[in-house]
């Protein structure tokens, strides 16, 4: 009988890491072509939720959606900041004023807060054309916590608010149609493994470290992104992608010895900023012909959805997303996890109520 894998094995892992590195290393040069903004195409109102738009990737997704003529709605755990923001965008910006812009206030920390949002959002009865899941973190070096949910915050902030809050949204998805869900992954998934059974860090066999509680998060989230696109009926016309935005410039590593922040920093130079960082979750969102790509791979019963690198095109995520069984696994763990029956997604479009948490 064979055995059941555990975690990756060295070659995988070191495959994981050099791919890590050299992507890094070259990302600059593989994204040159890229102009800097991303151009975008008149987006002509479209409705776009973005998480966590107040600072980073997120702040320079959401800036450029809402310049581009998009109804942009900041979804959002400090919503002071977010009018700040705003008010900031249309002192400095002179055509800015006509920015179509809402905030609604969102903590992925919290299920509950998850599920309110999406339902004053559906209340609305308005359709819903862009769903960005930017927001999450990466507490390197930080001790386990947990949520009020009682779930590592990693997952639950990286992966299980944000599946939650998408299969809440697709009433709202299906009214914009063509739609899409995009998840803003890291290339860190490469070095992660779902345990699905203790996908919470809380065996000894599973020691916990932020590190792999960060990559098998983003992982996880690949893997029940491909799942989610496999069961959204194609005539929904719902799309999911990740993407991958390359190594970004952030504060991240505030909370690190003083000599691992130097060393950090000593990597700037190979890093992307902040708005070098937004162009392949912009690139995805607004794309035309990335949403033909993404109807092949569904008709083509492809095991992953679609993943698009830091230079905007389609590249492969790692071997281990590509475990259909693992896939379908964290897919119903998940879907126990925030409160779901197992035939949730298809009783949304039969239009019947779900209840969750």
């Amino acid at each position: 009988m064979r055995k059941e894998k555990t975690r990756l094995g060295w070659i995988e892992w070191l495959q994981g890491w050099y791919r890590l590195t050299c992507e890094t290393l070259f990302q600059k040069i593989n994204a040159r072509n890229l102009q800097d903004p991303l151009p975008l195409p008149p987006l002509n109102g479209q409705t776009c939720i973005v998480t966590g738009a107040t600072s980073g990737i997120g702040l320079e997704i959401a800036r450029q959606l809402a310049e581009s003529g998009a109804h942009l709605v900041m979804a959002v755990r400090n919503t002071n900041l977010a009018y700040q923001i705003i008010q900031k965008w249309l002192r400095n910006e002179p055509d800015s004023r006509s920015l179509s812009i809402d905030v609604l206030e969102l903590d992925l920390l919290s299920l509950e807060s998850v599920v309110k949002f999406a339902q004053e959002w559906n209340s609305k009865s308005k359709p819903l054309h862009v769903l960005i899941n930017n927001a999450g973190i990466y507490s390197i070096g930080q001790p386990q916590k947990f949520s009020k949910d009682g779930y590592e915050t990693h997952l639950q902030v990286n992966h299980l608010g944000p599946a939650l809050l998408s299969i809440l949204l697709l009433p709202s998805l299906k009214r914009g149609a063509p739609s899409r869900v995009v998840n803003v992954n890291s290339l860190l998934h490469t070095v992660g493994f779902v345990d699905f059974q203790d996908m919470n860090f809380i065996t000894k066999k599973n020691k916990f470290s932020s590190r792999k509680a960060y990559s098998n998060s983003k992982l996880a989230q690949i893997m029940f992104s491909s799942m989610l696109q496999k069961y959204i009926p194609t005539d929904a016309g719902i799309y999911t992608l990740c993407v991958e935005p390359g190594a970004v410039r952030t504060n991240v590593t505030r909370d690190l010895p003083r000599i691992l922040n130097i060393l950090y920093q000593k990597m700037f130079f190979f890093m992307f900023d902040a708005q070098q960082g937004s162009r392949s979750a912009l690139f995805a969102a607004t794309d035309v012909d990335i949403l033909k790509y993404c109807g092949k791979l569904k008709a083509e019963d492809w095991p992953v959805c679609a993943f698009i690198g830091c230079h905007c095109k389609p590249t492969k995520p790692s071997k281990e997303a590509y475990n259909v069984g693992t896939s379908q696994q964290v897919w119903e763990k998940t879907l126990e996890m925030v409160g779901f029956s197992i035939d949730a997604v298809d009783m949304i479009f039969q239009g019947k109520e779900i209840h969750c948490c």
